[in-house]
């Protein structure tokens, strides 16, 4: 193995796409990849989870060469993974973003919560010009930046700044180069500042309900609020430590 470097401290676990020169995503990464994420998935004292690349680019995309009739089966079957365990993680997924992240590497960032640019950052669906489609952005990009802007970016192939991504609305922030390691790691202390429990219900508030009516998803926000939320040690200890005035003590249940 050795194309991901993975680290878990204090509740955050970084995952850093280590394959040079530019992050290819082959299968062989892929499943590494998947492995450290389903281990997150059971880890009640997670609080945020960041995906990384080392090197120049986030991710230049999926290795060409795993679209070859005999592995592209395995392949889209190892990539779809990815997705999934992504969505299945209870907390924040931020992908910091510095360079390429094309083709399957954009679809790997635009699947986290969160997307954090350096401004030199580069984006793109560049599939179209070698005769492929991009299976996760053609879901995902219409929920993010409408279904319009979602054709333009799948059947041009066009690349986008950081700046015309967040303008589109697929990347959360850009900060400047010199600025961007700093930045990631001032997001994941507001979030680490935070119980664990309660970051997942936060998160578990904002997913569940996408889709359904105004009426349905407020009757559901309230039933997590009041028969969840309230219920929890950790709530009362935040009401507790305002009155006090001092820092929480979370006890994560």
């Amino acid at each position: 193995m050795g194309n991901i470097q993975f680290a878990k401290s204090e509740g955050v676990a970084r995952i850093t796409l280590a394959r040079p020169k530019h992050n290819w995503l082959n299968i062989e990464l892929m499943k590494e990849l998947n492995g450290h994420l389903e281990a997150l998935l059971g880890d009640q004292d997670l609080k945020c989870v960041v995906l990384l690349g080392e090197g120049p680019s986030w991710s230049a995309g999926v290795d060409v060469d795993e679209h070859a009739p005999d592995k592209v089966h395995g392949m889209i079957a190892t990539f779809n993974r990815i997705f999934e365990l992504i969505d299945q993680i209870e907390v924040p997924v931020i992908a910091a973003v510095h360079g390429r992240a094309l083709g399957g590497g954009m679809e790997v960032a635009i699947a986290c919560d969160v997307v954090v640019a350096a401004r030199s950052a580069v984006f793109g669906q560049p599939e179209i010009k070698l005769g492929f489609l991009p299976p996760y952005a053609a879901i995902r990009l219409p929920w993010l930046v409408g279904p319009a802007r979602a054709v333009e970016i799948c059947t041009t192939g066009m690349t986008y700044t950081a700046e015309q991504a967040r303008e589109m609305g697929f990347v959360s922030r850009v900060v400047d180069d010199d600025a961007f390691a700093a930045a990631v790691e001032q997001i994941v202390a507001e979030i680490s500042q935070a119980s664990p429990l309660v970051i997942r219900l936060n998160k578990r508030a904002v997913k569940v309900h996408l889709g359904l009516g105004s009426g349905q998803a407020l009757a559901g926000v309230t039933d997590l609020f009041l028969g969840t939320l309230m219920k929890t040690e950790d709530t009362l200890e935040g009401i507790a430590s305002f009155r006090e005035r001092r820092k929480p003590v979370w006890k994560n249940r």
